[in-house]
């Protein structure tokens, strides 16, 4: 039987994005406080919480690979204290932006690799991200797309729902999951 499956960028959605950087040890990891309730409910709901995460500092040497593992268990750690839940699965692509084949999102490769993995009902999944690439993997894959960030109409018509920050989405969030198909492209900014 397929499962639904809400899938979550990190940085940015789960975590604070450090502009022009990368969180590179568990130190810089700090939640978006708005973030747990929206795991907690994506969770209550019967969701697989899936992460789907670039990590091009990786690829860049920026970070090893271990260290990225590091920051992970103490993003699951504090879930689970937080919430009581932890994410079912992490997906993340350590290629540099210009390998020409790769899984970095745009591409829907790691979507569609955890839908696979996880026999996942495409059609009943959904993507949270904070950039077009987040918005544009969920197309390519199936899957709904929300933003969250500020986006013109243009931008915003990448995905089914925009909102300016994680607490406007959690406003909505009930209709969103319950009561809107994906292919409403809706912008949501004003409630």
């Amino acid at each position: 039987m397929k499962r639904k499956a809400f899938f979550f960028d990190r940085d940015g959605i789960v975590n604070v994005r450090i502009m022009g950087g990368y969180v590179t040890r568990v130190e810089e990891f700090v939640f978006l406080p708005d973030f747990f309730e929206v795991f907690r409910r994506v969770k209550e709901a019967g969701y697989l919480a899936v992460l789907i995460t670039n990590q091009q500092g990786v690829g860049k040497g920026i970070m090893s690979e271990q260290a990225l593992h590091d920051v992970h268990e103490y993003m699951q750690s504090g879930l689970v204290r937080a919430t009581g839940f932890s994410f079912d699965d992490i997906f993340y692509c350590p290629d540099l932006a210009s390998v020409e084949y790769s899984c970095r999102k745009p591409s829907p490769r790691m979507l569609l690799n955890a839908a696979e993995r996880h026999t996942i009902d495409i059609e009943q999944s959904w993507m949270l991200g904070d950039t077009l690439s987040d918005a544009r993997a969920a197309r390519a894959a199936g899957v709904g797309a929300i933003l969250i960030g500020d986006f013109d109409s243009e931008e915003g018509a990448t995905a089914d729902h925009v909102f300016p920050s994680l607490g406007a989405f959690l406003i909505a969030m009930e209709r969103v999951l319950f009561g809107a198909a994906h292919d409403t492209q809706k912008q949501d900014g004003v409630l």
